[in-house]
């Protein structure tokens, strides 16, 4: 039988993820399995959850992978928090604020909604109105809307929600590793994110992080947790003391890959990550407008890791997208929604973002666009 592995050709990865792989996280993966209790492999565990608090900002305790990609992380999150009648509210302007939305009333939560142009940021007044006139458990909003580009306010929505006992939960699948996220000066009680973009480790695993406030809600529900596998009740006593109790089969070699990815990230200083996403950015923003090319998003609230422009006029999305795999080996990414066909979405991110990769895809893009 003919092996298919054997013809994968390498991609550059130029879409909203997942991202190129450094060749130290593919040797990680490559290291030798161990037991998921082995003590040895708990080293591992306990080093993931310093690194992740280091680039999170967080004193975090519950700072831990899930096992899973991070509409994983998404539903623990959602799990472990509401139960049935919860007033939620959702900040929506984009595919994945609408995935929040689904998720929440599939639980049976009262779920409200503030929806706002995709390709725009959440507008904080309409946001402080909302909070005045209602109460809520939860209020969840994306913080790099991953079909849009936008960055979303979320340090000023945090100071809005302070000293309310509202839960503030803020997906941050594309936003942790590329930019700030500071979960405890931003007031942040619930997040996940994913290790397929900004992190460039494969997808498989979701980081996510909780509040001492949300632990005590999950420990104090009235319901068990409607997911066993998710359920952080059970989960922590296996990232947690001396004595881990069996959960499930820890994902060993991606977990591997994790720590690997993390550590390059703190070698390098996440600062200078930080920076470089930005440098790379705006030299694909300059490229791209001697292009004629337009950006979608206002400048303001772009995102430097995930880049939203217009399809030129009289070019066609999806021949140009194939052409660019086919003949030059780069993905880039379609619109979604109401911004399919219009616009490509074209990541920067992790080890994707940098000098060469911008060069390379704008001197495709020329030659493709000219024929």
């Amino acid at each position: 039988m003919k092996n298919l592995l054997k013809e994968i050709d390498e991609v550059l990865l130029m879409g909203p993820g997942p991202s190129c792989v450094p060749k130290e996280v593919y040797n990680a993966l490559s290291c030798k399995t161990l037991g998921h209790l082995d003590p040895y492999f708990i080293q591992i565990m306990d080093e993931i959850k310093k690194l992740l608090q280091k680039i999170m900002k967080t004193n975090n305790r519950l700072t831990i992978p899930i096992s899973g990609t991070g509409s994983a992380g998404m539903e623990t999150c959602f799990v472990n928090l509401i139960e049935r009648g919860d007033p939620v509210l959702i900040l929506v302007n984009g595919c994945f604020g609408l995935r929040m939305q689904d998720m929440a009333a599939r639980l049976g939560a009262r779920v409200d909604t503030l929806e706002f142009d995709w390709g725009k940021p959440v507008e904080l007044g309409k946001v402080e109105e909302k909070l005045k006139k209602n109460s809520y458990k939860i209020a969840a909003v994306v913080h790099a809307e991953t079909s849009t580009g936008v960055r979303n306010p979320v340090e000023e929505i945090g100071k809005m929600l302070k000293g309310k006992d509202t839960i503030y939960l803020v997906d941050t699948v594309t936003s942790l590793g590329g930019i700030e996220v500071a979960v405890d000066a931003w007031g942040i009680d619930a997040l996940y994110s994913g290790t397929q973009k900004c992190l460039s480790c494969p997808p498989g695993l979701s980081p996510v992080c909780f509040s001492e406030k949300a632990l005590d809600v999950i420990i104090n529900r009235k319901s068990k947790v409607p997911n066993w596998y998710l359920d952080m009740s059970m989960i922590i006593k296996y990232w947690e003391g001396k004595k881990r109790v069996y959960h499930h089969t820890a994902p060993i070699n991606m977990l591997y890959a994790l720590y690997q990815a993390l550590l390059l990230v703190i070698e390098e200083e996440v600062k200078k990550v930080f920076q470089r996403h930005m440098e790379n950015h705006k030299k694909l923003v300059e490229e791209l407008q001697s292009l004629g090319i337009k950006m979608m998003v206002e400048p303001d609230f772009r995102l430097p890791m995930l880049n939203a422009v217009y399809v030129p006029e009289g070019a066609n999305d999806a021949a140009i997208r194939s052409r660019l795999l086919i003949e030059h080996k780069i993905e880039i990414g379609a619109g979604l929604g109401p911004l399919a066909g219009k616009i490509w979405r074209i990541g920067l991110m992790g080890h994707t973002a940098r000098e060469e990769n911008v060069n390379r895809l704008v001197k495709a893009l020329k030659a493709v666009l000219k024929r």
